[in-house]
């Protein structure tokens, strides 16, 4: 994985199975964008088998097959889908076709897992709540700045022990590199992306949800803009929000496009996360001008201040759950009510969002 190379984040973990070799079959559909890689490698560190691959683009599929040589390339999309086998559908497509082809997963009776985000429009989300009311099955999506990030899996289980008492505010900041010249033309285009706050605002969201406890929120303020980046005019290369969640709790977040290239890696990730009895700061992806590894979380708290150097010493838990979720029609990764919520609120925040010229 490269450091320096958001759109191909892909870490890996500790192989720990859940399942004997063969007892959980997944396909990979769709591979526009990067991510497919690091959710395939967290399935199966867990123990699925990848046994499919298919895109229409040879280039995508070949390189796909380099990183994983045992999978099989599929002819079509349909031969996957007509597999009884392949119990989940992995998928990376461009985001405002994500919805679709989760449709035709669990038309097929598959559980879907995509990328985020998961929808561009507020009418897709009502398509896919639908479609697993009709059929049982999962539209589960990779938030992988919580899933794929130790430091931040790890701050989940403080939270949960009590470590900070009631979370009361939580503070996101998800920069990012644009890499332009590496990005396909959909990237640019809204119609196809979403809105800032629609992709990778996504992330926060979705964090604010789980650390502070939420089962709903409202989107108090949100603003959008393209400060930097011009010759890309649908772009929006900053864009921030303010939400109030249902118990009371907070967040603001900002997210943007504009990591400078001296930056180590792709992106200064950071979350500050208030409680009543103490507060956690997690550096996720690099310690700025000091430590090159990733994954540091301070912690300060009445027992006093405490640092954590979790690169490899957490692992994925997600991955395993998921699997065993759809084996046993569970909701231990992640519950269906909650990656619909995260994905409906950010569609709301870049739907209000003043456009700062």
């Amino acid at each position: 994985m490269s450091q320096n190379d958001g759109m191909n984040y892909a870490p890996k973990g500790k192989p720990n199975p859940v399942v004997e070799k063969g007892e959980f079959k997944f396909a990979a559909i769709a591979l526009d964008h990067g991510h497919i890689n690091g959710m395939c490698n967290g399935l199966v560190e867990a123990g699925a088998e990848l046994k499919w691959v298919y895109d229409p683009d040879p280039k995508k599929v070949e390189a796909f097959v380099e990183r994983f040589p045992n999978v099989t390339v599929a002819s079509s999309e349909e031969e996957i889908l007509k597999d009884e086998e392949v119990r989940l559908i992995a998928a990376a497509a461009i985001p405002s076709k994500r919805c679709e082809l989760g449709l035709r997963a669990m038309d097929n009776g598959k559980d879907y897992f995509t990328d985020k985000a998961p929808f561009t429009t507020l009418e897709q989300l009502e398509q896919a709540k639908k479609k697993t009311e009709e059929t049982g099955l999962k539209y589960m999506v990779y938030y992988s700045e919580r899933l794929h990030v130790e430091s931040a899996v790890f701050a989940s289980q403080l939270i949960e022990e009590g470590a900070i008492g009631r979370v009361i505010q939580v503070t996101g900041f998800g920069p990012h590199r644009l890499s332009a010249p590496k990005r396909p033309e959909w990237f640019f285009q809204k119609e196809y992306y979403g809105g800032i706050l629609c992709d990778i605002g996504s992330h926060q969201i979705e964090q604010f949800l789980t650390f502070a406890s939420c089962k709903d929120a409202e989107v108090v303020q949100s603003k959008v803009a393209n400060y930097h980046c011009k010759e890309y005019p649908e772009l929006e290369d900053y864009g921030d929000a303010t939400l109030v969640g249902d118990n009371g709790a907070t967040q603001y977040f900002r997210v943007d496009w504009l990591t400078p290239d001296g930056l180590r890696t792709w992106g200064d990730g950071r979350t500050f996360i208030l409680g009543t009895e103490g507060y956690i700061e997690i550096r996720k992806y690099i310690d700025v001008a000091r430590k090159n590894e990733r994954d540091h979380l301070f912690l300060v708290n009445r027992e006093g201040e405490k640092y954590f150097s979790l690169n490899g010493q957490v692992g994925f838990p997600f991955f395993g759950q998921l699997i065993l979720d759809c084996m046993n029609r569970t909701e231990n990764a992640m519950t269906q009510e909650h990656a619909f919520k995260a994905a409906e609120l950010c569609l709301k925040a870049q739907e209000k969002a003043i456009k700062v010229e």
